[in-house]
Parts: structure tokens; C-alpha cells; sequence
């Protein structure tokens, strides 16, 4: 009975394990089958993973469209810089016989104080610094050039890495920066670079890079393929790829030669007077483009030297009380309206304007005088006269057609539009002598276009043109007239009596005479409100001195307007108008010599040769273009493609002449052993870059090697020597 119990028990296991078999066996191929049918397990889709494990993609990065002058120089272009990087951990190495961390520190150090602006005993405490994986070398290690790396590439140092980093290069340096703007990497909340790879293209911060930053964005490509385990490319599979398309580029009004000039001009008066601001602004009033603006204070676009100074546009940002230069428009109000009669006279010095009194900058006036005096004195009570004349809404109305009070719509970023309350008597009659209202030096430039050209009010502009790079098609920024506020027989009134100012017995504008140009002028002092006080400051330099200039005086060609505030002046014997008249009289009369260049530049002997326009062309094909010449040719720059050339094209120049040439790639020092001084200040002017001199003679030493990174140095000291 045991044994058939036993073998009846060992029979149901087995059929109990059978059908547990069958059962598991079932679900197992219900299971297999579903994840076939489905062909997902868990919510995860296998054959996406099975795609992903064998299926490679990367980015095709778009550049961002260059900024250019209205000649095509650049302004503003892509570059690529590197930053330098020790791997000090072994953790990384895979054989002792090939090792991816320093492993001779004293060498390393010794290696690299050759080639960054640090001494070896400096690196060597970098480099033995413990509990460290990798370090980097401060500014001295970062925004090398591609020819610094490869140097330091040619030391073959072990643990030596470098990151590279998209950058914004401005290869003039200080050159309406403001206007211009900069772009560079997004950064987190702490400043760091961003490091979210969808997140890693430039964006303007401020001028137009910032506004037009969706114009000059790319749209970065892809490239998908599918890969084995070893790498190699699977057969017959499909490659996916889409084009990156680059950024549109942007060419603006600015003239690069005035430009560069203006800008030498403003660095010379900042550095003598240190104002607290200034703004010089070049325009043709004919279109409103404006052909040179700057400010002080600025900074250098690709070191960023000075940017912490002042964050703010001064020529669209800033608002100001503009001073007697506002009397260009009330003139030209008064002669439309009928009531300037520059023969009639009245008492100068003060007038009662409802218990108020508003007095000429000379109290006790000049006696009885002609309006016209009047203008050349720049006398208040005349203008008050004037506005009275016309009557107080009349006035208003005018300044309502000048742009007085509304945004010009330049496009630059955070414009303001100034403030005029005109309510009381007081307030109204200050406005005619260009007090107790605010402008900004734009609003200002385009009510002065109407006056240089024939009554039409020209919109101030900066871009000439956006063009798309792949297909060539352009946007044409065209003239807009934005008023007519007066005719053109009041514009050429308004000209002739304002060129007293500058040529009239008592004109307040003689200074500003430019030889064998006539120029129409006025002059201002502009009270500042204290900020502790609210109220004006009095006496001193405390005002905005100021000129606006028109010329040649028959058919305005240009207009310049400069501003100068608070100005340290030492010199009892120099007065506000003084400092003024440094940037207007060389400005202008550059400005106008450039109307009227004469064709003796045509004319070439068998010593000389024009200079060949290379700018866009890569660095090789530029070189085989001005080997031709048989000049002398430095090339500054690491990249692969010429921005920039010194001289211009078509420039009438001397055989075995030095030129420069700049590349697309981040500024390197050339070696400047014999060169003269002249030849230097020419790499000071294509890269933006002081130097500083010492003796008399040809360069025998200079404060950076030989292609080391120019663009973190803020002045070079160079040796200069007689040839023994």
C-alpha cells in the first residue's frame, strides 16, 4: 500500500509539473508574442532603443551673419578661440605607455610659460595643485588663438587638452561699440557658460547685435547615419542629413574710415578732459544714414575692455535738456511762421516771464539789438521773443513736427523719447531756448535733417541693408522721409542766418570755421539738474557743451553734432567750447574733404601700386593676390579666411610698403623686430589695440611674443631704437 501510495504521488507531481511547465511555457510565448506584435516592454519602444544603439547624429552648427561697414569691412564675425586645459589625474590613462594626465610637471610648466602669458614657476603651482582632476590657466590660458594651440600642440605634452569655444570677434576694436553691440554664449544665473547643448549659439546683448539677433541667427543642421559596433558605417543604410543655414549678414550706414578717425578723435579728448560723457554723431541729411557715431565712455567689442563703465547708449538711451542748439529749430519755426524779421530789434539781457526771470548768459544783455544779433549771441530773450511771436501752441505744434518728444524708431534697442511737460508760462518759454524739456542726440539728428535738407525730416539710420547669404536676395533699408515740418525757402533761410554764427562779428561759433569750407552752426550750454539737489548746477564746467554743424552751407552734405558733459578743465585759459571744437573742427573737416577727393591718387609713378582688395578671400589666394604687388605682408589672425586689410582697397601705396592683413581667427602678436613706429600704430589701428612707445627709431623689443594673444592686453609697451 506504501509503494502504490509513494508511486501515485511521484504520478500526480509529474502531471502537476507537466501542466506548471505547459503553463509557464504559454505565458512565456503569449508574452514573446506580444512584445513581438507591440514591440514595446514596459512602455518602452525596443525597436526605437534598437535604433538609438546603432543609429549616430550630430549637429551642422550655423555661423551667425557678419556685421559690415557700408563698404563691406567687417564689423563684427564668428571666431573660434581655445581655452587651455591640465588633466592632472590618472584615473583617465588607459597604459602607462600613453598617458592622458601630466606626468612631468617641471617640463609641462617649462613647455607652456613659452607659449601663454604666464611664468613656468606660476604654472608649476597650478599644476601641482592635489585632490584636483584638471585645472585651467586663468585669462593667460583662455581665447587662444588656433595658432597657439597648434604651437603648444608641437611641445607634445602629455594632459595637455584644450576647449574650444565659439566666440565674437570685432576686429576694429573700439568701434561704435555701443551701437554695434556684442554677442557672446548664454550664461547660467552664476555667469557660467550655459552647458545645455540646445542652448549654445550666440546671442546679441545689446546695440544691433541684440536687435536684429534673430536676423543674424542661424538655423543650425543635422546628420543622422547608422553605425556598428566598431564604428564603421552600416551598408545600404540611409543617411539623414539637413544644411545648417547660416545668419543673415547686416550691413550698416557707418563709414569704417570715418568711423576709426572719429573714434581716434574721441579716445584723444577723453583722455586730456575725462568727461563725465560725450557723443559725436556724423550724418548725411539727405538719407538720415548716419556715417559715424560714437560715446564716451565705450569699450573694445572683442576684450571687453571699458564695458563696465557705462552699460547705456548714449545717443538713444540717454535723455538730456539740449541748450541753445534747440534754437536751430525755433529759428526755423519762426522764419516758416513769419515773425523773424533779422533786421527788428529788442532789449536784450532779461524778461519777466510770470514772476519769473529768464536771463541771456550775459545778465546785462548787449543793450538794443538786431535778432539777428541776437542768433549770433545766442541770446535767450530773442528766442523767447520769437516763440511769443508765434504764440505758445503754434510753437508747440512745431515741435511736435520736429520728432520732439517721440521714439526716431532707429531700431536700436531701449530708445527713449524724452519728456516736455509744457504747462506753465515758464516751462513753455524755456522750451524755445531748449531748457526744461529732454531730448536724446537722435531726436535731435533727425529734426536737424529737415533744416540741412530742404525741409525734409529725414529718419536717422544704421543698417544699410540685411542680406541672406545662401540665396543673395537683399533687404534695402531705403530713405524715409518722417516730416516736412518747414519748406525748403525756410531751410535755406534758416542756413544762411545760422552760418552768422560761425562767420558773423559776433558769432558764438567762430571757433568752428573750417578753411575753404562755409558751415552753418550753433552752439549750446546746457544747464544739468544735480541729481542730490534736483536742482541746476551753477558754475564751473558743470553743463553739456555742445555744437551742431551743417556743410557746406548751399547743399548740406553733412551734419555733425557733438555733446560734451562736464569736462575737467584745469586751464583757466579753456573753456567748455574749447573741448567741443577738438572733435568738431577734425571730424568735420575730414568729413568734408572726403566730399571732394581729388583724382591725383589716380595718378601712379613706376614705385607705385594699388592696393588689391583681398578682404573675403581666403588667406591663401589673398597672399597669391599681393605677392603680385610685391609689398611686405604681415598676416594677424589664426583663421583660414582675410576681414580686414590695412591699407583699404584700390589705396595708391609704395612699393615693399608693409600691409596687414587680419584673419577671421583670434588676434595674434606678429614679431615686430625693425619695423618702424609707422607700421606698428598700423596694427594699433586694424586691431583696436594700444601701444605704448619708448626711445626714438625701429622696434628692438616688444612687451608680447611673438603670436601670443593680443586680445586680453590692454596696452603693449614696444622698444623702439636708432639703427646702430
Amino acid at each position: 500500500m506504501k509503494t502504490r501510495s509513494a508511486f501515485k504521488n511521484r504520478k500526480n507531481m509529474t502531471i502537476l509539473l507537466f501542466f506548471i511547465a505547459g503553463l509557464t511555457f504559454m505565458v512565456f510565448v503569449g508574452r514573446f508574442a506580444f512584445i513581438m506584435v507591440k514591440g514595446e516592454i514596459n512602455g518602452e519602444d525596443l525597436s526605437q532603443n534598437v535604433n538609438n544603439l546603432y543609429t549616430r547624429s550630430s549637429v551642422l552648427e550655423a555661423n551667425r551673419g557678419a556685421i559690415y561697414d557700408v563698404g563691406g569691412n567687417p564689423i563684427a564675425v564668428d571666431a573660434t578661440s581655445y581655452s587651455l586645459i591640465a588633466v592632472l589625474t590618472d584615473k583617465w590613462s588607459n597604459t602607462p605607455e600613453n598617458p592622458l594626465h601630466v606626468v612631468n610637471k617641471q617640463k609641462t610648466a617649462a613647455a607652456l610659460a613659452k607659449h601663454i602669458s604666464m611664468s613656468e614657476a606660476e604654472i608649476l603651482k597650478k599644476l601641482n595643485q592635489e585632490n584636483l582632476s584638471q585645472v585651467e590657466f586663468g585669462s593667460a590660458g583662455k581665447k587662444l588663438s588656433y595658432d597657439n594651440k597648434s604651437s603648444i600642440e608641437k611641445e607634445k605634452l602629455p594632459g595637455i587638452i584644450f576647449d574650444e569655444t565659439p566666440t565674437r570677434l570685432y576686429p576694429n576694436g573700439t568701434f561704435a561699440s555701443h551701437i554695434v553691440g556684442y554677442a557672446e554664449l548664454p550664461t547660467d544665473k552664476n555667469g557660467e557658460l550655459s552647458t545645455n547643448p540646445l542652448n549654445d549659439d550666440l546671442v546679441g546683448l545689446m546695440g544691433i547685435e541684440q536687435s536684429y539677433n534673430t536676423e543674424l541667427t542661424g538655423k543650425d543642421g543635422s546628420i543622422e547615419y547608422q553605425k556598428d559596433n566598431f564604428g564603421y558605417v552600416l551598408p545600404n543604410s540611409t543617411v539623414k542629413s539637413t544644411n545648417p543655414v547660416d545668419g543673415k549678414d547686416i550691413y550698416l550706414t557707418l563709414d569704417k574710415r570715418m568711423q576709426v578717425y572719429l573714434e581716434s578723435i574721441m579716445t584723444e579728448v577723453n583722455d586730456h578732459y575725462h568727461p563725465v560723457g560725450m557723443t559725436a554723431t556724423l550724418m548725411n541729411p539727405e538719407t538720415g544714414a548716419i556715417i559715424a557715431a560714437s560715446q564716451r565712455p565705450s569699450f573694445n567689442g572683442t576684450t571687453k575692455e571699458g564695458i563696465g563703465d557705462l552699460w547705456q547708449n548714449l545717443l538713444v538711451e540717454q535723455t538730456f535738456e539740449p541748450g541753445s542748439t534747440m534754437k536751430v529749430l525755433t529759428l526755423a519755426s519762426a522764419i516758416e511762421e513769419g515773425v523773424f524779421n533779422p533786421a527788428e530789434t529788442y532789449m536784450s539781457g532779461s524778461k519777466q516771464i510770470s514772476g519769473s526771470v529768464v536771463n541771456d548768459h550775459n545778465v546785462y544783455g548787449w543793450g538794443e539789438i538786431s535778432y539777428l544779433e541776437g542768433l549770433e549771441r545766442s541770446s535767450n530773450v530773442a528766442f523767447i521773443n520769437l516763440m511769443e511771436k508765434m504764440g505758445t501752441e503754434t510753437w508747440k505744434s512745431y515741435m511736435d513736427k520736429f520728432g520732439i518728444g517721440k521714439v526716431t524708431e532707429t531700431g536700436l534697442p531701449n530708445e527713449q523719447k524724452g519728456n516736455n511737460p509744457y504747462m506753465w508760462p515758464i516751462e513753455k518759454a524755456n522750451t524755445s531756448f531748449g531748457q526744461g524739456l529732454t531730448v536724446t542726440v537722435m531726436q535731435m539728428m533727425q529734426a536737424y535733417s529737415a533744416v540741412a535738407n530742404e525741409g525734409k525730416m529725414m529718419k536717422p539710420q544704421f543698417i544699410s541693408k540685411i542680406v541672406d547669404s545662401k540665396t543673395g536676395k537683399e533687404t534695402i533699408f531705403n530713405p524715409e522721409v518722417v516730416n516736412e515740418p518747414i519748406s525748403k525757402k525756410t531751410a535755406d533761410q534758416a542756413l544762411n542766418y545760422l552760418k552768422e554764427v560761425v562767420y558773423g562779428e559776433h558769432g558764438t561759433g567762430r571757433s568752428y570755421k573750417i578753411e575753404g569750407h562755409e558751415i552753418a552752426a550753433k552752439t549750446g550750454t546746457a544747464q544739468i539738474v544735480n541729481p542730490d539737489t534736483k536742482e541746476y548746477y551753477n558754475g564751473g564746467n558743470n553743463y553739456i557743451f555742445s555744437v551742431v554743424g551743417m556743410a557746406p552751407v548751399d547743399d548740406p552734405k553733412v551734419v555733425l553734432y557733438v555733446t560734451v558733459q562736464q569736462p575737467a578743465v584745469n586751464d583757466p585759459s579753456v573753456i567748455g567750447s574749447d573741448v567741443v571744437k577738438e572733435i568738431f573742427n577734425p571730424v568735420m573737416k575730414r568729413a568734408l574733404e572726403s566730399q571732394h577727393l581729388s583724382d591725383e591718387s589716380q595718378i601712379q609713378d613706376v614705385n607705385q601700386v594699388e592696393m588689391p582688395e583681398v578682404t573675403g578671400l581666403s588667406k591663401i589666394k589673398a597672399l597669391e593676390e599681393v605677392d603680385k604687388t610685391k609689398l611686405d605682408v604681415t598676416i594677424i589672425g589664426s583663421g583660414d579666411t582675410i576681414v580686414q586689410q590695412m591699407p583699404l582697397p584700390q589705396k595708391i601705396i609704395i612699393k615693399n610698403q608693409r600691409i596687414i592683413l587680419m584673419t577671421n581667427g583670434a588676434m595674434t602678436m606678429p614679431d615686430m623686430t625693425g619695423w618702424s613706429k609707422n607700421d606698428v600704430l598700423k596694427v594699433s589701428e586694424i586691431t583696436g589695440i594700444k601701444f605704448s612707445f619708448e626711445g626714438e627709431g625701429y622696434v628692438i623689443e616688444q612687451g608680447l611674443m611673438p603670436q601670443a594673444n593680443m586680445q586680453n592686453e590692454e596696452t603693449i609697451t614696444i622698444t623702439l631704437a636708432s639703427p646702430q
